[in-house]
């Protein structure tokens, strides 16, 4: 993953929505700081300007007050001060030329400078002079004061402006910060509360027993879909946990019931064989051909009817066989081994892929031998003659996968849920008991496996054993031999 994806990654969970809404009020709150203390610099800025506005009018105003005095008395005293006044008011408008043309534009700036000019002029003309000369003073000087005191008064409202500017700053914090709280609280409210809602739905769900997967309607926040995806998991997880459940205790429940049905029939059963081979080791010479067949049919019957009962009390069987770390290619072998014959009988084509390095399998050897016994019998009853039996093995994580494969007919569908059920067969009446597949799944789920099938009609069926692998312990035994031939076999689908 590249840094843009991690990045993409990162914005779309939950810390870095909030830790980016947290940066950009951090940053707005900034701007809006770095403003206000900008607009403060410049409110006492003009402050100060505002200041020398007043000084500025003021010196006309002194300067006007001597222009009476030298009117009215006369004296070089009071045109001194006078024109001292102006040298001040001219000070000022050098010193205020650039803030002048921005307050009033320069053409204003240049009708005062002019003015001022004149009204030097006329004052210094004062002393002995006409009465047109004084008129053109008085009005020279008042059109000056009038000048002063409008740009006096231009620059105060300006003022007041940029100080009711600043005052609204706080309003625009104020609705920065709300502005922040409600895209928190919508950023909250559909990604944290919204999910946590329908997460509380979900388990709810659960709780009353329904696995079916989770729909994240389009959720793209990280922590909300991993959760949701584990959800997902958990739910896939407690459906086959579920279904393994209810199998084992159906098994188990029919299994306490047969054990204690084929103790009650095996004595007898017993009992059935000892007579019939008794009546015919003693008494055949008395019976026709036909009392000998029937009493050779009876004992037939009755060792078919034993081999029932043997198979019911293995499938009930609950006690804990001894493992050991077996090869996986030695329990294939040893256990097509068994079935030689019946697989050269029937015309079919064995493929065996086990490969000898494969990891141990922690397991019984006669009770596997049994589990492959049975597929490998199902996969040549369900094959016709030119058909194809394939057994592989491979790694599988803490598993070994153990693959019997064949060409047969395959499964109905309706039928895929079933057979692993006790007695469930679909063969004719007498060819089939419906506990090979039980006793198989029963003895895997001993061996802490699962088995899974895949079957399709017409297109044969396969069955997938996993086994989970031995601990690999120094010196542990390995148990090689392929004996243990006892193990029965026949039991079908």
């Amino acid at each position: 993953m590249n840094s843009v994806e991690r990045l993409k990654v990162f914005f779309n969970s939950i810390k870095g929505k909030i830790l980016t809404l947290f940066l950009v009020a951090f940053l707005v709150a900034c701007g809006l700081t770095a403003l206000n203390v900008w607009t403060l610099a410049a409110v006492s800025e003009r402050l100060h300007l505002s200041e020398r506005y007043d000084d500025l009018f003021n010196a006309i105003l002194e300067a006007r007050r001597y222009e009476k005095n030298l009117l009215i008395y006369g004296g070089a005293e009071s045109l001194r001060e006078g024109l001292l006044y102006l040298d001040q008011a001219e000070a000022a408008v050098d010193s205020l030329g650039d803030d002048l043309a921005n307050l009033a534009g320069p053409k204003v700036l240049a009708a005062f400078q002019k003015t001022l000019a004149q009204y030097r002029e006329d004052l210094s003309s004062l002393e002995g002079a006409g009465d047109v000369a004084k008129d053109n003073a008085r009005s020279t000087g008042k059109l000056l004061v009038g000048m002063a005191e409008q740009l006096s008064r231009t620059k105060r409202d300006r003022i007041n402006k940029t100080i009711f500017e600043v005052s609204l700053l706080p309003f625009a914090y104020l609705g920065v910060f709300l502005v922040f709280m409600a895209i928190l609280v919508k950023v909250i409210a559909q990604s944290l509360l919204k999910p946590l809602g329908m997460i509380g739905q979900i388990t709810a769900r659960v709780a009353k027993g329904d696995f079916s997967p989770v729909d994240g309607g389009g959720q793209h926040i990280v922590e909300i879909s991993g959760l949701l995806d584990a959800l997902n998991r958990m739910a896939m997880e407690l459906t086959a946990n579920q279904e393994d459940l209810l199998q084992a205790r159906k098994i188990a429940a029919i299994g306490t019931l047969t054990a204690g049905i084929a103790h009650e029939i095996n004595n007898p059963l017993n009992n059935i064989v000892l007579s019939a081979e008794t009546l015919l080791e003693t008494h055949a010479d008395n019976l026709d051909e036909d009392g000998q067949e029937a009493a050779r049919d009876i004992l037939s019957q009755a060792e078919r009817a034993g081999e029932i009962v043997r198979n019911l009390l293995d499938f009930s069987r609950t006690e804990k066989a001894k493992f050991s770390p077996l090869s996986p290619d030695v329990v294939v072998k040893s256990s097509l081994a068994l079935l030689k014959n019946q697989i050269l009988i029937s015309g079919l084509t064995m493929n065996v892929d086990v490969p000898h390095g494969l990891d141990k399998v922690a397991g019984n050897l006669r009770h596997l031998q049994q589990v492959f016994l049975n597929l490998l019998q199902n996969a040549v009853q369900a094959t016709p003659a030119g058909g194809r039996i394939d057994v592989s093995g491979r790694d599988a994580s803490d598993f070994i996968c153990f693959i019997v494969r064949d060409s047969g007919k395959g499964i109905d569908p309706k039928n895929l849920s079933h057979i692993f059920e006790p007695f469930f067969t679909t063969k004719e009446v007498g060819k089939g008991t419906g506990l090979g597949l039980a006793v198989t799944y029963s003895i895997i789920k001993r061996h802490g496996g699962r088995i899974e099938v895949e079957s399709e009609p017409g297109q044969g069926t396969a069955f997938y054993v996993f086994l989970p692998k031995a601990a690999k312990a120094p010196g542990a035994p390995l148990q090689e031999s392929a004996g243990a031939a006892d193990g029965e076999a026949g039991h079908d689908l």
